[in-house]
């Protein structure tokens, strides 16, 4: 048991418990129909731990990344599945660390109860993918209005989300000296624009993940919902991103877990020619391979913590460390399918499910290519290849 996991063993028993009352079947039906795990997500909400990374000032736990990011790791190791609400910890980042005092005291007291969620995130485009310096959304001043017309694509939740955070341009490229400039945040009211300016489109996945389609026509916001300053956007979206890259890498963890669990019992009980499945090197060397990848990635999270907690640059630890523990659950499953068998592809035993949830990683929040270019040229030095 490494020193964190000692830290935070009261956190992890807890949340080990609530999971417990959301059992596979529960899951298992949820992504049989794609529905909204809407009992789980208010169960972590009232128990607070949505809350996590909110100030104890505005109702919050008040609590370091690390222990977010044990509690998302224990919701995955336990077979459930954060993605449905994992936003609502982060997301309200940008406004803690750029909104006004006034937006600070008007929306992060409600996030942390749960009585508003943030769990929209508008950033990515169909046209542009992840090259968000090319989105074509935009925001044009009127008074003591913007109005946004634009499209955004992969906008996971916006249909359990009371509110958005959106980004827009608001000076046209070819006005800026440089492409990061000209990019503003916005908080939007969803509640007030769904079915008038904002169309919801939902995109029906390989997982249960709730994730959307959105339209915006002339959709009013008023200008004392910019975030900070206008233009400045982009820069606002980043340094929240490190923070999502080490929640994300924690639930594979979580998820790496699950599946080292699940293959380690079944390779145990499992009985063929006379003995247990897991007493050949064949069966039990994977699995051991699984568990030295899912430690090794889970310590360069846990130094990803270390270093955001010390107010470090962790631009390189943070990737890597998403890199690293999207690989090892990944690596995990395919070993969890392989141990199984045919079992490993039936429903009731829940692997196959986890298997198409935990894909998702190697793609979102960010694909591992975009990060290994990150590494290539800010921390080896190699030319820019995009």
């Amino acid at each position: 048991m490494t020193g964190q996991q000692d830290k935070y063993a009261d956190i992890r028993e807890s949340v080990r418990a609530l999971c417990a009352k959301f059992p596979n079947e529960y899951w298992r039906d949820l992504d049989r129909e794609r529905a909204y795990p809407t009992a789980f997500v208010n169960a972590l909400t009232e128990a607070g731990y949505l809350a996590a990374l909110i100030p104890e000032e505005y109702g919050g736990s008040g609590l370091p990344v690390s222990a977010a990011a044990a509690i998302m790791e224990e919701v995955h190791a336990a077979g459930a599945n954060g993605g449905a609400c994992h936003a609502q910890m982060y997301t309200m980042g940008t406004i803690l660390r750029h909104g006004s005092p006034a937006q600070k005291q008007a929306y992060l007291p409600g996030i942390a109860s749960g009585d508003l969620r943030l769990q929209a995130f508008g950033v990515t485009e169909p046209t542009s993918g992840t090259d968000t310096l090319s989105l074509r959304t935009t925001a044009r001043r009127e008074g003591d209005h913007y109005v946004i017309n634009g499209q955004k694509i992969w906008t996971s939740r916006a249909e359990h989300s009371d509110l958005m955070l959106l980004l827009a341009r608001t000076t046209p490229k070819e006005e800026v000296k440089k492409r990061t400039e000209g990019l503003s945040v916005f908080l939007v009211d969803m509640k007030l624009a769904r079915g008038a300016s904002i169309t919801i489109k939902p995109i029906r996945t390989m997982m249960n993940h709730a994730t959307t389609e959105v339209f915006f026509d002339d959709l009013r916001v008023p200008a004392e919902n910019l975030i900070g300053e206008e233009g400045k956007g982009f820069r606002y979206i980043l340094s929240g991103m490190n923070t999502e890259r080490i929640l994300i890498a924690s639930e594979c963890i979580g998820d790496a877990k699950w599946f080292i669990k699940k293959a380690s019992d079944y390779a145990k009980e499992r009985v063929l020619f006379g003995r247990p499945i897991g007493q050949n090197q064949g069966v039990q060397f994977p699995i051991a391979r699984a568990y030295a990848q899912m430690r090794a990635a889970e310590l360069m999270v846990h130094e990803a913590c270390r270093k955001y907690e010390a107010g470090e640059d962790l631009g390189a630890e943070a990737n890597m460390a998403k890199l690293l523990a999207a690989d090892a659950s990944w690596a995990a499953a395919d070993m969890c399918v392989q141990t199984h068998g045919g079992f490993g592809f039936a429903e009731e035993y829940d692997v196959e499910r986890k298997f198409r949830e935990t894909r998702l990683y190697q793609v979102a929040p960010i694909s591992t290519n975009l990060i290994l270019s990150y590494l290539a040229e800010h921390v080896l030095g190699l030319p820019r290849s995009y």
